[in-house]
């Protein structure tokens, strides 16, 4: 089938060519949905800019744009409109031929991409010895959406995992364990991790206290460094409790990665430092060795380091993430490198994208992008915290939500007067819940900061998860009460688009595939939440009783085509929502 806005756009580029001549190959149509459907579907505005090149009137451009665009199989007899504005309005007989195709198609007529890429997303990064906390919600989400999303599309994707599992915090922990319970690093789970993350804290308030202990953490990181046996042991010890312990967040987010730590690039970290010798990048200040960067500059105006190799020898994470650029150009041949992290590093990996690009160790052909996101706030606009002031397990998070879910679940039953099956309820509240916190986090646009609520989550109305879920619900609810198997319906079914509900509910059905591309390019699963969104309230008024129109009572071929209608909107909810990590439910 065809990409509708992308069919439309090259036929509008190639009308600009036969119009104009050659000189304006490759100019933007400037091609956008109509905001009023009065208008059409498709308005092209690129007359207006270029009224000054041509020296002519914007309704002149238009009209020749007009008379060159060929565009007869698609769309009624465009119009101009205003000052120069191109409005385009699909035909019902292209809707009807582009349905069919989309319900023939398992992938609803979306092509995989011709030129497939090697991505790796880089995402969700917990801290060994530490709980995953709220902190780390938003990274594994948005990272997990945006890897399925371009798997969909055709991409190979590496799923990464930069563990922090390295480095000085390593050394105190250890030291502080050999005082208080040297058991740990000899036992596997001799202690749990929430044990572990208290002593982290001691440990830490120690060696910002103790300058005796802060030396003998230093000498452990150092044999851990050279691979002291004990201290290895001790390491991987630390390292297996906690990646348990985080497998049992990742499968209840059904969450898919492979762990690469901080560790991993150790061995590489001598070699960046010589080969950003022998480039000339590295300027030795105070004992340290820095790259200077150009546009950072500190309070005095003079250009700011990016230090590489510290003083006392030891490295930052800078270079750990020079390290990890080179290994996943050089060795994984990746074309794409995504980082999903919160906007407080947007500086952090603009400066390594510098240094890496200097050193020419990012080729011109790999796309290299930060993909910040802001904070998780509670209902008091402040950074979500528990009544304690701790900051919130990621863990508890998810079960008060699961719960919340329940509890809403068993209200509603109970006042349906339903009886349903414990385990009906309890797969029931869980796929509800885990996907009330994953929609309302992915439907933000990420860069800014958002409230969570559970009850604005968990609620039935407006953009969220559970108001998606019931929508599928209801398509299949209409299956079960006619009798109806979605799968029998045939491939060559005569759709018939008469009602401007049934017009509206196509066009909206179509634009699935757009929407896949721009977010594949740009990196905001908001935008198809939106898209989500928008089809389940056209489904819901083409099926409202006084606005829609009927589906099961209605005549024939109305009735068949009707059918097909609902079953390409459940089918798009449930690969849309799939592409968000989100389960859906045959009932509600």
């Amino acid at each position: 089938m065809i990409a509708t806005f992308s069919e439309l756009k090259n036929r509008l580029e190639a009308a600009l060519v036969l119009a104009f001549g050659a000189e304006l190959a490759g100019t933007d149509p400037m091609l956008v949905p109509t905001s009023n459907a009065k208008f059409g579907d498709y308005q092209a505005n690129v007359a207006m800019s270029l009224a000054k090149r041509l020296g002519k009137q914007p309704r002149a451009i238009a009209q020749e744009i007009v008379q060159n665009l060929q565009i007869d199989d698609l769309c009624e007899t465009p119009e101009i409109a205003g000052p120069g504005f191109i409005n385009l309005k699909l035909k019902p007989a292209y809707l009807q031929a582009q349905l069919s195709a989309m319900a023939g198609d398992s992938r609803l007529g979306i092509a995989v991409v011709k030129d497939p890429k090697k991505v790796v997303v880089d995402f969700s990064s917990p801290n060994i010895a530490k709980e995953m906390h709220v902190g780390h919600l938003r990274s594994t989400i948005i990272g997990d959406s945006i890897a399925r999303i371009l798997e969909f599309q055709g991409h190979d994707v590496l799923r990464l995992n930069h563990v922090g599992d390295w480095g000085t915090q390593f050394g105190m922990l250890i030291t502080y364990l050999r005082e208080v319970a040297p058991e740990a690093l000899t036992t596997a789970d001799a202690l749990d991790l929430g044990d572990l993350v208290a002593f982290y804290k001691k440990a830490k308030q120690r060696f910002d206290e103790d300058p005796e202990f802060q030396e003998k953490s230093r000498q452990e990181v150092v044999r851990l460094q050279s691979g002291a046996e004990d201290t290895l042991r001790a390491w991987r010890l630390l390292c297996d409790q906690s990646r348990r312990e985080f497998q049992v967040i990742y499968d209840l987010l059904d969450i898919q990665l492979t762990e690469r730590g901080e560790s991993f690039y150790n061995p590489l970290l001598l070699q960046v430092v010589e080969d950003l010798e022998k480039e000339g990048l590295l300027v030795e200040d105070q004992g340290a060795k820095c790259v200077f960067l150009e546009g950072f500059t500190n309070r005095e105006g003079n250009p700011l380091p990016l230090i590489i190799q510290k003083s006392d020898g030891g490295y930052n994470y800078a270079t750990t993430d020079l390290a990890a650029i080179r290994y996943r150009v050089q060795q994984d041949h990746a074309d794409r490198l995504i980082y999903v992290t919160d906007a407080g590093q947007a500086n952090h990996f603009a400066q390594v994208f510098q240094v890496a690009r200097r050193a020419d160790w990012i080729p011109g052909s790999v796309e290299v992008v930060h993909v910040p996101f802001g904070l998780v706030q509670g209902e008091d606009g402040k950074k979500l915290k528990t009544r304690s002031g701790d900051t919130v397990r990621l863990r508890d998070l998810l079960d008060e939500a699961v719960e919340r879910s329940r509890t809403d679940l068993e209200t509603r039953l109970a006042t349906e007067e339903r009886h349903e099956s414990e385990d009906f309820i309890n797969h029931a509240a869980k796929t509800v819940g885990i996907s009330a916190v994953k929609y309302a986090d992915l439907s933000q646009n990420r860069t800014s900061n958002y409230i969570f609520s559970y009850d604005k989550m968990l609620a039935l109305q407006g953009n969220t998860a559970p108001y998606m879920l019931y929508a599928y619900a209801r398509i299949q609810g209409i299956s079960r009460k006619g009798g109806i198997d979605f799968n029998q319906l045939g491939s060559d079914v005569q759709m018939v688009l008469e009602h401007e509900t049934e017009l509206t509910l196509a066009k909206q059905l179509l634009q699935f595939s757009t929407v896949l591309s721009e977010v594949e390019q740009e990196l905001f699963p908001n935008r198809l939440c939106d898209y989500l969104f928008q089809l389940s309230q056209k489904f819901n008024v083409f099926y409202d009783r006084d606005q829609g129109v009927p589906v099961l009572q209605a005549e024939e071929p109305a009735r068949t085509s009707r059918l097909v209608l609902c079953d390409l909107t459940a089918r798009t909810l449930k690969l849309g929502l799939s592409l968000l990590g989100i389960q859906v439910l045959e009932r509600m």
